[in-house]
């Protein structure tokens, strides 16, 4: 299991760990990836940021679904 996934945790490093789990969480969260990733920018965003962005529901809760997720 890599380190824990905090709120400074990447996207990029969400999806590159968990995969297609990563990408099924992100979504559930309200956090789209697009198709292929397009927006290369919002890779490097924070999952902390996106949350205030409000493109990200219950960061708390992805956090949890994450760091369960072995």
């Amino acid at each position: 299991m890599p380190d824990a996934i905090g709120p400074q945790t990447k996207i990029r490093e969400v999806v590159e760990t968990f995969g297609d789990r990563g990408r099924e969480v992100l979504r559930k969260h309200g956090y789209d990836l697009g198709e292929g990733f397009v927006d290369v920018l919002s890779q490097y965003q924070t999952l902390e940021h996106a949350a205030r962005q409000e493109r990200l529901r219950d960061l708390d809760g992805l956090l949890r679904e994450l760091n369960s997720a072995g």
